[in-house]
């Protein structure tokens, strides 16, 4: 069952000059939440499969607190919801903006209540080092201020892809940083990359991401699925040898092995435009029925169809 949400970034992108850098990225869950740039580009910029934000003319660029100030008070004047209902969750746009300071975060907050009182929430991407730059009392700050469903692209937690990919920490970092999280009472969401480990290891990446997932909390696992673009360092690598990309059935069968291996409570979800069939549920309740879903794929899907998808696939 899908629920038609309105994007706020869509409807606000064309009044007056709310500040937005290239293309703006939210994950699908928040439609309806209001989409305030902090920040664009990301601090890292080395991860060898993203082009997400080869649009952006400057690797990072943090909002001048007078913009931020000016959005919220536009997105006041000018938009209403359709049910007449106040704007209760925001979601700040950019690569990665926990990545602030603590300080900025908590001003950030501020502005938001100012402006929009009825606001319960922030939510952001983060890298795993963002969170490493906080300290306990930081971060249970930052949950008093309403930062909490975050989301983070940890791709796998095999930790020869995480460094071949220069992602810029390992697995046990993972687990580490997101404890913290856990002990803050901060939520947060994963992003799985399946394909990521390569031609005849996704299966073994894939159960060593359900070992991490397994030790934590996240309230969402979505996956995508690799596609690889020319303009990618990981493109480059391929022609060079350095790196083979698992076929699509080998991409299904790495999706299957991690969720039969993981044992936690979570919303799952392959449901990206990467995804060439959705795929969602509710595990453990929902796990024979994923299973069922991805076996008939298997056995089913022809390969060349679903690489025909992944080929014609436009920039996510």
């Amino acid at each position: 069952v899908y629920k038609r949400q309105y994007n706020l970034c869509m409807l606000l992108k064309g009044v007056n000059h709310m500040h937005y850098t290239g293309t703006v990225w939210r994950p699908p869950y928040e439609a309806s939440s209001l989409l305030l740039e902090v920040t664009a580009g990301c601090t890292h910029h080395k991860c060898k499969f993203c082009t997400l934000y080869d649009d952006i003319p400057f690797r990072f660029r943090m909002s001048p607190i007078e913009d931020i100030d000016a959005d919220l008070k536009e997105a006041k004047g000018r938009f209403r919801l359709s049910n007449g209902t106040h704007i209760s969750r925001t979601f700040l746009v950019g690569a990665n903006p926990f990545v602030l300071k603590a300080a900025r975060l908590w001003e950030i907050a501020s502005l938001i209540r100012r402006y929009f009182p009825a606001n319960k929430s922030i939510g952001c991407f983060s890298r795993i080092t963002d969170i490493t730059l906080k300290t306990d009392e930081e971060l249970l700050a930052l949950r008093d201020a309403g930062y909490n469903g975050l989301t983070i692209g940890i791709e796998t937690g095999n930790d020869e892809a995480l460094k071949f990919m220069n992602k810029g920490y390992e697995a046990q970092d993972i687990a580490a940083q997101c404890r913290r999280l856990d002990k803050a009472g901060i939520a947060y969401n994963f992003f799985y990359l399946t394909g990521i480990s390569g031609k005849g290891n996704g299966e073994k990446g894939a159960k060593d991401t359900a070992d991490i997932c397994n030790q934590l909390h996240p309230q969402i696992i979505g996956a995508n699925m690799l596609t690889i673009y020319p303009n990618a360092e990981l493109y480059q690598e391929m022609q060079k040898g350095n790196w083979q990309e698992e076929t699509e059935i080998e991409k299904y069968k790495e999706l299957r092995t991690l969720v039969d291996n993981l044992h936690i409570p979570v919303w799952f979800a392959a449901g990206g435009a990467s995804n060439a069939i959705p795929i969602q549920g509710t595990l453990p309740r929902d796990k024979g029925k994923i299973l069922y879903v991805l076996d008939k794929i298997i056995q089913s899907v022809k390969e060349e169809e679903l690489r025909c998808y992944r080929e014609n696939l436009p920039h996510l």
